[in-house]
């Protein structure tokens, strides 16, 4: 191999008559009237790069054999393409090599797909030949952008004083929502480690420890049902800060993302990030991480059918429930068919029906127009604000949050396909006062909403015991165009309060002293105030990139179903490894 003199993104004009050396993958190749043209390409771009029978014969002939992907060396001279091949979509479509010498470094069989941006493949196709999907542009973009803001984060924390510290991956299970996923022990068989879904409890025990301000670019896991935007394996941006109120923390994560989108995309961001409460987001979206890119905001109307003769509204509002509902300008797709399957899409979504009207001459037609009188269709008109020929208004009524979080699915859904959203824009916005407690149907007792650490307000502790349902949390959530970014919380630091938290949360002092006992003994020798926050690094480098799926912006994701279709995991392992853990499998495969 000859050492290559420039890449294959770094050529102009300017470098005219230079002899170069490049390095690459052959990306294509074209044979015009004898003359061979190949563009050459590495991760810094593409050359094209030129073959001619009357400068060199010998190298032509071994150059007609060149095929995508081989990896080749080649040395020779800039020049300026001639008038009328000029190629403007590239830094280097002004110029080309003449090649005065080639050495083929690796031939490469025909690759299952094109190595182009251009092109549709399937997935589960990409994924196996990961290593070929990773050579395209738009990958590497991301991956390098990925790259880019780890290193933005480091300094921008480095320069604030904080302290980057690793905790450990073999970790005790402390379950915080989700499965963990379980390391037997080989030394203490029937034992496990656990891999950590967030850092946690150890970022607050340095602050305990006096470090004051931590961070980690760290690895956690989640053994959960994945999706286009979730992965069982997840990079976050971990911090914690020591004698600090809600307004520090959020101020030192909105400050971060403000440096990273003017390093980024350009983007100076002069304002501060817009904030509501969870009760104003939850009423006015019908979401706690609301896309505000657009309007079709929820009105309420509940107060219009307390003494309504539509007993089924009636019935609901007298319940404590909620009558709400969105407008939207009409639409072609408006059509009868399409509000029947509007309305089976929101019964799929659990609500029980959802009713329409279309404005028409200043009054309201629909199915249900007959069971209202001319007040309350009066009074809908005005407290919706319908005020435009044909315009559509969709109710729901029933149990507040769950009513109020399919309307927020309804709206997401019909931003999305009347093309409402407009994706030029990016969208701050901090959510707080998060509800600390919802209780489980299920489980028949209260679970923590963001995780058990986080500390109630102060006026809410007296209600912990008497109306737990109304304790809010010193929590705070960053959303950006209607994606949860970030979130973190004010932690509990005394004792006696975490462990009137554990109680509520039904862990008995047993349970606690078992899971939590390292953390509550901590808490005993002078935890200070403290509080944090984690950035979804994945999803950050989603929505800078552009991405659509998580996946995009991971060097070596997992499918849906957890797996990896390149190396195969996960897999059998054999019977001498098994009974060196002390495991014995109740049903599965025959192991290798």
């Amino acid at each position: 191999m000859w050492k290559r003199s420039e890449t294959c993104g770094s050529l102009t004009l300017k470098d005219e008559k230079k002899a170069v050396i490049l390095n690459g993958w052959v990306h294509s190749a074209r044979d015009h009237g004898g003359v061979i043209f190949i563009d050459l390409r590495d991760r810094y771009g593409i050359t094209q790069i030129v073959f001619n029978p009357e400068h060199k014969r010998e190298i032509y002939e071994t150059a007609q054999k060149l095929r995508a992907e081989f990896v080749i060396s080649v040395s020779g001279h800039v020049r300026k393409r001639p008038d009328g091949t000029l190629n403007p979509t590239l830094p280097t479509g002004e110029i080309e090599i003449l090649v005065d010498r080639l050495l083929v470094l690796n031939a490469a069989q025909t690759p299952p797909f094109e190595i182009d941006d251009n092109i549709t493949v399937n997935e589960e196709i990409r994924l196996k030949y990961r290593y070929l999907d990773l050579r395209r542009p738009s990958l590497q973009n991301n991956l390098l952008i990925r790259s880019r803001v780890y290193e933005i984060v480091r300094k921008y924390l480095y320069r604030n004083n904080f302290t980057e510290i690793e905790t450990p991956f073999l970790m005790r299970s402390t379950p915080e929502g989700a499965r963990d996923f379980l390391v037997p022990s080989r030394n203490q068989p029937g034992s496990f480690y656990a891999l950590p879904q967030s850092p946690q409890t150890y970022k607050q025990i340095l602050m305990v420890a006096g470090f004051d301000r931590y961070f980690q670019i760290v690895k956690c896991f989640r053994d959960e049902d994945l999706r286009k935007d979730r992965q069982p394996e997840f990079t976050q941006i971990d911090l914690e800060m020591s004698f600090v109120e809600e307004e520090d923390v959020m101020a030192m994560a909105e400050s971060l993302v403000k440096e990273i989108y003017q390093q980024i995309k350009g983007i100076k961001l002069n304002f501060k990030f817009p904030l509501l409460s969870y009760d104003e987001a939850m009423a006015t979206y019908g979401s706690d991480k609301p896309d505000t890119r657009f309007g079709m905001t929820i009105k309420s109307f509940t107060s219009l059918f307390e003494n309504s003769g539509f007993n089924t509204f009636k019935q609901i509002a007298a319940q404590k429930g909620v009558v709400a509902g969105i407008v939207s300008d009409n639409h072609e797709k408006f059509s009868r068919n399409y509000l029947d399957d509007l309305v089976k899409f929101a019964k799929r979504l659990g609500a029980l029906g959802l009713a329409w009207f279309r404005f028409r001459n200043g009054k309201l037609e629909g199915p249900i127009a007959k069971f209202l009188t001319e007040e309350e269709m009066n009074a809908l008109i005005h407290t919706s604000g319908l005020n435009k020929e044909e315009q559509l208004l969709f109710i729901l009524a029933g149990k507040m949050e769950k009513t109020l979080t399919i309307l927020g699915e309804i709206r997401l859904f019909l931003g999305r396909e009347l093309k409402l959203i407009d994706e030029t824009k990016n969208s701050f916005l901090w959510i707080v006062r998060f509800p600390m407690l919802e209780f489980d149907e299920t489980e028949g007792r209260y679970m923590a909403r963001h995780h058990p650490f986080t500390s109630p307000i102060e006026s809410d502790l007296d209600k912990l015991e008497t109306n737990p349902e109304e304790v809010k949390a010193r929590a705070y959530d960053l959303v950006i165009n209607g994606s949860e970014i970030a979130g973190g919380s004010i932690r509990i630091h005394k004792k006696d309060i975490q462990k009137k938290v554990f109680k509520m949360l039904n862990i008995s002092e047993q349970e606690a002293d078992n899971k939590f006992g390292f953390l509550l003994n901590a808490m005993g020798y002078g935890a200070p105030p403290h509080g944090g926050i984690a950035f979804g690094f994945d999803r950050l480098i989603m929505m800078l990139t552009g991405a659509d799926s998580i996946r995009d912006v991971i060097a070596f994701p997992k499918t849906s179903s957890g797996s990896s279709p390149m190396d195969g995991a996960p897999a059998p392992v054999n019977v001498t490894q098994l009974k060196e853990l002390g495991l014995n499998l109740i049903q599965g495969q025959d192991m290798l």
